[in-house]
């Protein structure tokens, strides 16, 4: 019997535990904001709605001297995200990347791209919900003196009020336990990950 009680204790801690850790993770998604200032480069993380667009107003408004498009098809064309109107920066300052499939690869692909063009400041944009998990994967992939400034773009798939919305909550835990597993994972290696590799995790 002692054992039995033991390891429900144990099992109410844990449950305890993942609750505040979940709300804390909650809370802090939903206290992005969205910045006002510049950086060298945009950084939009392709395949939500909304963030493309947002990227290009960024850039339409000379937020970033550069504009990286992280992720997009294979069959996708520059003209096809943005044609400059007059007065509007040029499409030369605008890379595509291509190859990457997930948001690791975005990371360490992107680094590479970030890294090339001697950034040193960028403005992340991604959808509210994936910014806690794309901001972690970035800073721990690129050198530590590139800020980045996290931009949330807000989707209908997520209501603030998620604890009554099953959608948003699932949503939320979903990118509440990727976060967990990369933080966790991030505790056992080195700092500026990735530079001559990719690291095999599970569930990326």
């Amino acid at each position: 019997m002692n054992i039995i009680k033991a390891l429900i204790t144990l099992v109410v801690i844990a449950l305890f535990a993942v609750t505040v850790l979940f709300i804390d993770f909650t809370y802090k998604t939903f206290s992005y904001r969205q910045i006002s200032g510049k950086a060298d480069a945009i950084v939009v993380l392709a395949g939500g709605k909304g963030r493309v667009e947002e990227g290009v107003r960024l850039f339409r408004e000379s937020r970033g001297k550069y504009l990286f498009f992280i992720g997009v098809d294979p069959s996708v064309r520059k003209s096809d995200l943005y044609r400059p109107l007059p007065g509007d920066p040029s499409q030369d300052k605008i890379i595509l990347e291509k190859a990457s499939r997930n948001t690791l690869e975005n990371a360490i692909l992107g680094r590479d791209l970030i890294v090339r063009h001697d950034i040193r400041s960028i403005i992340l944009i991604t959808s509210r919900y994936h910014l806690k998990r794309s901001s972690i994967l970035f800073r721990n992939s690129l050198p530590k003196d590139i800020a980045i400034y996290p931009y949330p773009v807000d989707s209908i798939k997520m209501k603030e009020s998620w604890w009554n919305h099953g959608g948003s909550f699932h949503l939320l835990f979903r990118e509440f336990y990727k976060y967990c597993m990369y933080r966790s994972f991030f505790l056992l290696v080195p700092d500026e990950l990735w530079e001559s590799g990719m690291p095999a995790i599970p569930g990326r």
